[in-house]
């Protein structure tokens, strides 16, 4: 599978800021500060219109766990169908049951309505009961990238799960390693793992342009400062992008030497 390096934007100026930066893949979102909730549509449109790596929408109708009302899942299908008809290039949902599994029925319905969109199972699947078998299940459904940490809550973490999921998934599922993600962290955990796609939002808190600040009326999450203003760190992308092409390279040049030394033992017992 090709590297993918794909960075999660929930904003026009973010979006615009990863592609220069050398993002190969977008996921558009809203809300990233608790995790990522569905985006509005003039965002898609508007991102769409300014960028042209694929952009790939996720799709969330709340924060918090995902067993999802009869409503909220009617939601989540309403989403799909519209973002699919929109021109996104790839929803990402996840479903799970009471039990902790994913939920197969729910998940194919949500697949199905997507028309041949790319789909990616989200960080659902790093709070399901059992990996192993939450990845057979993506794959009987045709998810092609799976979204995990390793079943941590940062990357780094959750290496040993991340190397055993990256064998099991073979050329059928990308394993699309998430959760504290930087360019060091790419070159740690590449020959770690074996993974050759990585997500990260390379986000850098900026200062809000606001003289005027009335600082004890909070409108959101309490310490969540009004005044402070994520955005995509360009540099930081475009470090992350060198440090996954570096990795490339190298599995590349292991690849030639390993298939060179196979030849020369042939040719040896062959002599």
């Amino acid at each position: 599978m090709k590297p993918v390096l794909e960075v999660c934007t929930h904003s026009v100026e973010s979006a615009v800021s990863a592609e220069r930066g050398g993002a190969m893949r977008l996921e558009l979102c809203a809300n990233l500060m608790i995790g990522g909730t569905s985006p509005d549509e003039d965002l898609f449109r508007m991102v769409r219109e300014r960028v042209s790596v694929p952009v790939r929408v996720l799709l969330r109708p709340r924060c918090g766990d995902f067993l999802y009302t009869e409503s909220e899942f009617e939601l989540l299908c309403r989403q799909v169908k519209r973002f699919a008809a929109l021109g996104a290039d790839g929803i990402v949902i996840g479903v799970l049951t009471p039990e902790g599994d994913l939920d197969e029925k729910r998940m194919a319905k949500l697949i199905s309505l997507a028309g041949g969109c790319g789909v990616t199972l989200h960080r659902a699947f790093d709070v399901c009961r059992d990996p192993f078998a939450a990845l057979e299940t993506a794959k009987r459904l045709g998810v092609d990238t799976i979204l995990t940490s390793g079943q941590q809550a940062d990357c780094t973490a959750g290496a040993d799960l991340l190397r055993a999921l990256v064998a099991k998934a073979g050329e059928d599922v990308q394993i699309l390693v998430g959760a504290g993600v930087n360019a060091n962290v790419i070159r740690d955990l590449q020959p770690k793992t074996g993974a050759n796609a990585f997500h990260l939002s390379a986000k850098r808190v900026e200062n809000s342009r606001m003289q005027f600040r009335r600082e004890n009326v909070p409108m959101g999450l309490p310490g969540l400062s009004e005044f402070s203003l994520w955005r995509c760190d360009e540099n930081a992308v475009r470090a992350a992008r060198e440090a996954l092409m570096r990795a490339a390279v190298r599995v590349r040049r292991r690849g030639r030497e390993n298939r060179k030394g196979t030849q020369q033992q042939c040719c040896g017992r062959a002599g």
